[in-house]
């Protein structure tokens, strides 16, 4: 039996009314698909406005020019392992291959500029260049030169140069992650978007509140009620 059909038929109609919202949302009403879709498109966009690190890196770098390094990495596959070489060869670094593994030979600071080099290429939606270099694909680039300075890091440790594992590392999640994540992703500034971003705060409190009223009140109205 329903103790308050006034209240439970309030909380029934808010339900109703918030379900007609998700169903609304969920349309295709934006050329990027629904509105979920373009606020995670908006969202992105604006988080890669944000985290352009390259340049700092860049200048960082400087500091392991003529930093000669000998690692030895091993990677998935034979395939991987050529591809890998060819990053480290247009380093200008020497390379001897070995099945799955690479012997590197080289500069630190000239392996990193060419990294940071294609990072920001990629960062600029400019893929065309990176496939052209290479002859591969350029995420397939990207997600070699992530395994490559991930294996480096180990590398470098063990050979306790720690301050160049720890630059290592930075590029590898500041560049080459930023790089690959937010690819062909076009970056917008918070402040073009100000009235948008605030809107869906507050319209995501509301909904949210809204979808716990209509359920709160439909439990009372059934004549249900938290008590002390």
């Amino acid at each position: 039996m329903i103790a308050n059909k006034k209240l439970f038929f309030k909380g029934f109609l808010l339900l109703v009314a918030f379900l007609v919202v998700l169903f609304t949302m969920f349309m295709p009403l934006f050329n990027e698909g629904n509105a979920l879709n373009y606020m995670d498109n908006l969202y992105n966009s604006i988080s890669k406005g944000s985290a352009y690190y390259i340049p700092g890196l860049q200048e960082e770098n400087k500091a392991y020019r003529n930093r000669p390094i000998q690692i030895t990495l091993a990677l998935a596959g034979e395939r991987q392992a050529e591809e890998t070489a060819l990053l480290f060869e247009k380093s200008g670094a020497s390379v001897t291959q070995t099945s799955t593994s690479i012997a590197v030979n080289g500069d630190l600071g000239a392996i990193l500029a060419n990294c940071l080099a294609d990072s920001d290429i990629m960062f600029h939606n400019q893929g065309a260049q990176i496939r052209e270099k290479y002859g591969y694909g350029e995420r397939q680039v990207l997600f070699n030169w992530w395994t490559a300075l991930d294996k480096m890091d180990m590398a470098l440790k063990k050979q306790e140069m720690f301050k160049e594992a720890k630059f290592v590392g930075n590029v590898n999640q500041r560049a080459v992650e930023c790089a690959y994540n937010f690819y062909e992703i076009t970056p917008q500034k918070i402040t073009d978007k100000i009235g948008i971003v605030i809107s869906s705060l507050v319209f995501y409190v509301i909904y949210t509140l809204w979808f716990g009223f209509s359920i709160m009140f439909m439990f009372e109205g059934w004549g249900m009620r938290l008590e002390h």
